[in-house]
C-alpha cells in the first residue's frame, strides 16, 4: 500500500511540474503549448541524444517554451514541423530509436532527422500524421520493414528513407497517395517487386541499390516522372512500352538489372540528360530517328546489335562497349571526337569492322578512344580502360558471324 502510495505521489509531483512548465511557456508567448505536443515532446527527446561533437539538443529546456527550441516549429499551440539534428554538412547527427509519441503530433507537416545513428524500426503511429507532407530520415541505421500503413498518410508529397537497413517490400498503399511526388528508398535492403504509382503527381522515383525482383508492368509508372533510377536491383523483363509513355524524363537509369527485349527509340528524344542502361541484357539494333541531344549515353554491356548509329555523334560521352555492334565507326562520331566535342567514345568489346581515322592523328587530351578487341586492327593507339584487358583484336574465328 505504501508503495503504490509513492507512485501515485511521484506522480501527481510530474504532472505538476508539467503545469509549472505550461504555465511558463503560456507567460513567455502568446499561445500555449498543446499538451499532447508538450508531453509528444518530452518523450521524443528521452529517446534521442546528440552524437559526440554535436550540441542540437542544448536549446531542449523544457522549463522554457518548446516552441523556441531548435528544429521545433509551432503554429499557434501546436507543432507544424520537427526537423532534428543540425542541418549543417558535418554535423555528426544524433543516436537513439525514435519514439512512438511522434504519431502524437497530430498537426505535424514536416518531420526530418539529419544523417546520423537513428536506429530501430519507423514507429507504427506515423500513419496518425495525417497533415505531413515532407517525411525525411535518410543516412542512419533505420531497420525493419516500412509500416504497412504508411498509405494513410494521404496528403504525404516526399518520402526520404534513403541509405538505410530497410527490408521487406514496399507497401502497395503507398502508390495509392495521390498527392506523392517523390519516393526516394535507394541504397537499403527491400525486397518484392515495385509497387504500381498511377497518379501524375509523382515526379521521382528512386529505388537504386535494393534487392528488387520481378517485371515492371507497362502502365505502372505515371508520364509525369521526371527521375527513374531503379539501378542495382535484380528487375527483368521487357521495359519497351512503359519508356515509351515517360516522355517527360530528365534523368534515366536501369543499370545493373536483367531488363530484356528492345530500348525504344522514342527515348532518345526525350530531355534526358543522363541515360543509363548498361549491363542489363537489352537486344536488337539502336537507331535512333534524329541528333540525340542527351550529353551522357551508356548502353555498355548489354546484346545491342546492328551498325553504331551515326546520330550518336552529338553526344558527349557514348559508352557502346561490350555489345554486338558490327560494321565501321561512323565519320561523323570520328571527327566530333577529333574536334574534342566527344570526351569519351568507348567502342571496345563489340564486332566492329573498321574506322577512318588518320595513324597519325592526335585524340584531344579532353577525349577518349577505346577500339580494343574488334574485329580489325585499331589504327590508333589510345589508351583503355583497365577493364578492356591487353588483347588488341577479336580472334578470326569470331569475326566470321558478324561481317557483311
Amino acid at each position: 500500500m505504501a508503495e503504490e502510495k509513492k507512485r501515485s505521489d511521484s506522480r501527481m509531483r510530474s504532472f505538476v511540474l508539467i503545469f509549472l512548465c505550461l504555465v511558463q511557456c503560456c507567460l513567455l508567448s502568446d499561445a500555449i503549448l498543446d499538451p499532447i505536443d508538450f508531453l509528444a515532446l518530452q518523450s521524443i527527446r528521452k529517446s534521442l541524444e546528440d552524437l559526440p561533437g554535436s550540441n542540437f539538443f542544448a536549446s531542449w529546456d523544457f522549463t522554457g517554451d518548446p516552441c523556441n527550441f531548435a528544429g521545433v516549429l509551432c503554429d499557434s499551440d501546436r507543432v507544424v514541423a520537427l526537423n532534428l539534428g543540425d542541418p549543417r554538412a558535418g554535423s555528426p547527427g544524433l543516436v537513439g530509436r525514435i519514439n512512438p509519441a511522434i504519431g502524437k503530433l497530430s498537426a505535424l507537416t514536416e518531420f526530418t532527422i539529419v544523417p546520423g545513428r537513428v536506429f530501430g524500426a519507423l514507429p507504427q503511429t506515423l500513419f496518425q500524421l495525417k497533415n505531413l507532407r515532407f517525411l525525411a530520415i535518410s543516412r542512419n541505421f533505420i531497420s525493419g520493414t516500412l509500416p504497412a500503413n504508411l498509405g494513410e498518410i494521404r496528403s504525404l508529397r516526399t518520402l526520404d528513407l534513403s541509405f538505410n537497413q530497410l527490408t521487406g517490400e514496399i507497401p502497395r498503399s503507398i502508390g495509392t497517395i495521390t498527392e506523392l511526388s517523390n519516393v526516394i528508398l535507394c541504397h537499403n535492403r527491400l525486397t518484392g517487386t515495385v509497387p504500381v504509382f498511377p497518379y501524375r503527381s509523382l515526379n521521382r522515383l528512386d529505388l537504386k541499390h535494393n534487392n528488387l525482383t520481378g517485371h515492371l508492368i507497362p502502365d505502372s509508372l505515371p508520364p509525369s516522372l521526371q527521375y527513374l533510377s531503379l539501378s542495382w536491383n535484380r528487375l527483368n523483363g521487357p521495359v519497351f512500352r512503359l519508356l515509351s509513355r515517360l516522355n517527360q524524363l530528365n534523368y534515366l537509369d536501369l543499370s545493373l538489372n536483367q531488363f530484356t527485349g528492345t530500348i525504344p527509340t522514342r527515348i532518345f528524344s526525350f530531355p534526358i540528360v543522363n541515360l543509363q542502361l548498361q549491363r542489363n541484357l537489352f537486344t536488337g539494333p539502336v537507331l535512333p530517328a534524329a541528333q540525340v541531344a542527351i550529353p551522357t549515353v551508356d548502353l555498355s554491356y548489354n546484346r545491342l546489335s546492328g551498325p553504331i548509329s551515326p546520330m550518336f555523334s552529338t553526344v558527349q560521352n557514348l559508352y557502346l562497349n561490350n555489345n554486338h555492334f558490327t560494321g565501321e565507326v561512323p565519320n561523323s562520331l570520328v571527327d566530333r571526337l577529333l574536334a574534342a566535342n566527344i570526351q569519351i567514345l568507348y567502342l571496345q568489346h563489340n564486332f566492329l569492322t573498321g574506322i577512318e581515322i588518320n595513324p597519325t592523328a592526335e585524340i584531344p587530351l579532353s577525349s577518349s578512344l577505346c577500339l580494343q578487341y574488334n574485329c580489325m586492327v585499331p589504327p590508333i593507339q589510345t589508351l583503355c580502360p583497365e577493364k578492356a584487358g591487353n588483347q588488341k583484336t577479336r580472334p578470326t574465328e569470331q569475326c566470321g558471324e558478324w561481317r557483311g
